[in-house]
């Protein structure tokens, strides 16, 4: 690891206020122990006309990257908004799975890997349920970084294979998803540099980017947004991209955000509804919705604050309703993966008060995991 020592990190503490020390990226506040985020808002600066970039680096000028460093991009951004009826409402679909991982998460790698990069970090470990681990080995792959990713033992074997394609270690890991993410978190303490999506919060801006897509797609801001949510990063990247458009006056309102969870493992949803005192009852059971299976989301007090400071809900999604959703999603042209398909039941509870336009974003490709079973259409 020989990270430059002049790098900053444009971080500061939520808890303590501090900023991180130059150079080695903490994961945590060495102070305090606290969350990062990001020091300043995110700045809302679209390219002009003339721009030669594409996707989300035409955005460059956003993110909190220092202009000595370099891009390290695949194509991300620019996916397709595709327009549905549903119950005789339209509702569009933001498909994100069409990145060039097959996940949202490759808008966050990018601008993260990026500032790796310019940081002189030559390896660095993740954790992930699979599809943030596919992200970023393929973008350190494309960076030149060594990576280390650990995942559930019982993640699909699909983003598994995946996540070794790329060149990544593949450190497999007994137990609940929660168990992983510790694990992670000793290697970091032992020493290692540790690029947790859901920890620095570099991602944010680059999620921020879905935002600022929808309104160009649309014409003008959503009324209202549905996302699948564990940690909550892209609802809580949306929300900043939505107050950064606001802030430059490109938009005069935000979108109402609805975020919706499994509901065998649903804590911002209790705590939605019961407050903390909800959390006691709250379990880290079996879904097919593995990317949302968080049991203590790392910024669920702002993921909850963006979520009724928008006038926005949770809602908790069974089993059967998110088989159900991947089917009804396929049937319309969308092969998307159980943790995405939990906007179909978040959508069924709320679309008859949803403002218009209405958007749920495809997070994660059915090409990744075991498809529901789709019965064959007779035809005729």
């Amino acid at each position: 690891m020989s990270a430059e020592p002049s790098f900053v990190w444009p971080f500061r503490c939520t808890n303590c206020g501090r900023t991180p020390p130059p150079g080695r990226p903490a994961y945590r506040c060495p102070t305090c122990g606290g969350v990062f985020d990001l020091d300043a808002p995110i700045r809302y600066a679209p390219a002009g006309p003339a721009s030669a970039r594409g996707g989300i680096e035409r955005f460059r000028a956003s993110f909190p990257l220092p202009e000595r460093a370099g891009w390290v991009g695949l194509g991300e951004g620019g996916t397709p908004l595709q327009a549905s009826t549903i119950d005789g409402r339209a509702v569009h679909f933001k498909c994100e799975y069409l990145n060039p991982t097959g996940s949202f998460k490759d808008r966050g790698s990018a601008v993260l890997i990026s500032a790796l990069v310019a940081a002189g970090v030559d390896e660095a470990i993740e954790d992930s349920s699979g599809n943030a681990g596919a992200s970023f080995a393929a973008y350190c792959a494309r960076g030149g970084i060594r990576a280390r990713v650990f995942v559930p033992d019982g993640a699909s074997p699909r983003k598994r294979a995946q996540i070794a394609a790329y060149g990544a270690a593949v450190v497999r890991q007994l137990g609940p998803r929660s168990a992983v993410a510790e694990a992670a978190r000793r290697e970091a303490d032992a020493g290692a540099v540790y690029a947790g999506h859901a920890w620095l919060p570099l991602g944010l801006a680059g999620l921020a980017t879905i935002a600022f897509e929808l309104t160009e797609q649309l014409g003008a801001a959503p009324g209202s947004v549905v996302v699948p949510v564990g940690h909550g990063t892209l609802l809580l990247g949306l929300a900043r991209g939505f107050e950064a458009l606001q802030a430059a006056g490109a938009i005069d309102r935000r979108p109402r955000l609805i975020a919706a969870q499994a509901a065998a493992c649903a804590p911002l949803w209790a705590v939605h509804q019961g407050g903390s005192a909800a959390l006691g009852w709250v379990r880290e059971g079996p879904t097919r919705a593995e990317g949302v299976r968080i049991l203590q989301p790392l910024r669920g007090d702002a993921v909850l604050a963006a979520v009724e400071g928008s006038g926005g809900t949770v809602v908790a999604v069974d089993e059967p309703t998110i088989e159900r959703g991947e089917i009804e999603l396929a049937r319309r042209g969308f092969f998307v993966e159980p943790t995405s398909a939990v906007v179909w039941g978040a959508l069924e509870a709320t679309l008859a008060a949803l403002p218009e336009p209405i958007v749920a974003v495809l997070t994660g490709s059915g090409l990744k995991g075991e498809p529901a079973s789709l019965k064959e259409s007779s035809g005729a």
